[in-house]
């Protein structure tokens, strides 16, 4: 599998992009997109359509739900019934400041952005292989900081891939807690007249005066999803951006972004969709798929600690050309390690 990849460090965030095809055995996109757990929004760009497709209409709507509870005891996340129930594998993975790990007892880690001085501790329970050993001391000692202890109430969001099951599963197991479901936010929209930039699906660096490169194409897309002039005009004091060269008009765009709780299962399914949109001939050269985790998320991508200060950026961008090459843009917060 030939894959290029750099890596470009500036003030705000790390960038990783790499280029590869989806009909490569060694393609890691779906293990990307399946570890990346804790994902709010998601958005892709379709240039040269004015109606989306059916298919990616209905995947669009059956992206919840998903649930918020308020006042929770974490003790509730460690029971067998709700291991069994809803946790096929993972962890649970606490966040503390120094004073409250020290008071829980629970075993734990120094966070490795905590500085000089250690001001937050990871704990990590791997709640499967700690369902089959109720009966051990490590059980006992893990339920009792967590009811007895310190007994601590979050107010959560809770999603799941469901097979087979009703989705009032997860209402009905948590009723006597303060539950309630909510749908993603669905925001659809055709822009009319794109500038978009000009891409080669073999030259992730651009080529002056034939090609964009891939970051150029990144601050455009944040360009387009917020919304933002592209035009540079001079009596335009909110932003002077435009889009990059060389760039082409297209009549017309799709554009849809949904935000709430999304399981990283929904966005396989869309991913898989948006790779057979070139089974039949289209104008477009190329479609994206962007997908930004929440910024106070613990973790990253599986288990990767994430560091949260100033900005907590997390995502991931998909650029899906149509002879099934793609390029795969990752960008973390400065305070991160090195995306994978």
């Amino acid at each position: 599998m030939a894959t290029l990849r750099r890596l470009r460090e500036v003030p705000r965030h790390l960038l990783v992009c790499e280029k590869s095809n989806f009909g490569h055995d060694k393609s890691r996109h779906r293990h990307l997109v399946e570890t990346h757990y804790h994902n709010y929004r998601v958005s892709f760009l379709i240039p040269e359509c004015g109606i989306l497709s059916e298919e990616l209409k209905n995947l669009v709507m059956e992206t919840g739900p998903y649930y918020f509870v308020k006042n929770l005891p974490l003790h509730e996340l460690i029971t067998q019934e709700f291991i069994n129930t809803f946790v096929k594998k993972g962890k649970l993975i606490l966040s503390l400041d120094k004073d409250t790990y020290e008071e829980t007892g629970l075993q734990g880690r120094p966070s490795q952005y905590s500085g000089r001085r250690i001001m937050k501790f990871i704990v990590s329970i791997d709640l499967v292989a700690l369902s089959f050993n109720l009966d051990s001391k490590k059980y006992e000692r893990i339920s009792w900081s967590l009811k007895e202890k310190k007994p601590l109430k979050f107010d959560f969001l809770l999603a799941w891939h469901h097979t087979g099951a009703e989705d009032s599963t997860m209402v009905s197991y948590f009723s006597n807690y303060q539950i309630q479901e909510h749908q993603p936010k669905i925001a659809l929209s055709t822009v009319a007249d794109l500038q978009c930039p000009v891409l080669q699906s073999s030259s992730l660096r651009g080529d002056p005066e034939v090609a964009c490169s891939a970051p150029e194409l990144l601050d455009w897309l944040g360009a387009v999803f917020s919304h933002a002039e592209l035009n540079n005009e001079p009596n335009n004091f909110i932003s002077t951006y435009c889009c990059p060269q060389p760039s082409t008009v297209v009549a017309k765009a799709s554009l849809c972004t949904v935000t709430g709780f999304i399981v990283s299962e929904k966005i396989c399914v869309l991913l898989e969709q948006l790779c057979h949109y070139f089974d039949e001939p289209k104008l477009a050269p190329w479609v994206t798929l962007s997908v930004q985790g929440f910024a106070d998320s613990p973790v990253s991508w599986r288990e990767n600690e994430h560091g949260f200060r100033k900005g907590g950026e997390h995502l991931y961008n998909f650029v899906i050309f149509n002879n099934q090459d793609y390029w795969l843009q990752m960008a973390v917060g400065a305070n991160d390690g090195c995306p994978p």
